[in-house]
């Protein structure tokens, strides 16, 4: 077997174009995906059975069927309503890069409703009450305290659901994108160096999620800041009745 140094040179620049189509499917759905989420887990977050039962069975849908049948219903499945033909959003619909967005959007919807739903019910009960005992109101709490507060929280998993999307964009390529992998694959079909193409888009991937993962890196550090406070030792000579025994623990 011979390496075929040369072609992956020569196609490189359109491996690039593939990974910027793949990088904006990410970023566009993600940023639709934040938008759905955050009142999703809210409602899922309720007391209430009949405010929660409906984002329920939503995420229990998406996170239950697989992100390449999602695609194709959105794909193929669309197209078979006659409605949706003649509707205003059958120009957006018969078009696969928006049929990809949608369908990537509803998918880490779904998955990011239920990290904020944990970080939610993971926030200290006393934050939230010392916020009730100031008198805000519950819109200001949630946009003050619970929002803020739960998106520190999930910030670590909702970095894994970011790469994990960046996987999954790969199924862009089963409904004619040229995103990475399609790119990659059309090349391979030109020039018969599978090994060689499938190597370097790996390097590609794994170039942008080195990206993705130094980003929230730095959004955990400045969400979570106080965890990275060091602590002062306490004075051997301060009063004893000023010291806490909680601190001089630590």
């Amino acid at each position: 077997m011979t390496w075929e140094w040369d072609v992956i040179w020569k196609y490189f620049p359109r491996l690039l174009e593939g990974a910027w189509l793949t990088m904006e499917l990410v970023l566009i759905s993600g940023l639709i995906g934040i938008a759905l989420a955050i009142p999703l887990s809210l409602m899922r977050a309720s007391k209430r059975p009949w405010i929660k039962a409906l984002p329920f069975a939503y995420i229990y849908f998406f996170r239950g069927t697989p992100l390449l049948v999602q695609i194709f219903l959105v794909y193929y499945g669309a197209s078979q309503f006659e409605a949706v033909r003649e509707s205003f959003l059958w120009p957006m619909l018969k078009q696969p890069y928006w049929c990809a967005i949608i369908a990537f959007s509803l998918n880490t919807a779904a998955y990011s409703a239920e990290l904020f739903r944990s970080a939610i019910q993971a926030i200290p009960t006393g934050e939230v009450e010392a916020a009730e005992a100031m008198g805000m109101s519950k819109a200001i709490q949630i946009r003050r305290i619970i929002m803020p507060r739960a998106f520190g929280i999930a910030l670590p998993a909702y970095g894994n659901e970011v790469i994990l999307m960046l996987k999954g964009s790969a199924l862009a390529s089963t409904i004619t994108l040229l995103d990475l992998t399609g790119m990659a694959r059309t090349i391979i079909a030109r020039t018969y160096t599978p090994l060689e193409m499938f190597l370097a888009a790996g390097v590609v991937y794994l170039a942008i999620s080195a990206l993705i993962i130094a980003l929230f890196r730095f959004m955990e550090y400045r969400f979570n800041r106080y965890q990275y406070y060091h602590h002062t030792e306490t004075p051997a000579d301060l009063d004893p009745l000023l010291r806490d025994p909680h601190i001089d623990q630590k």
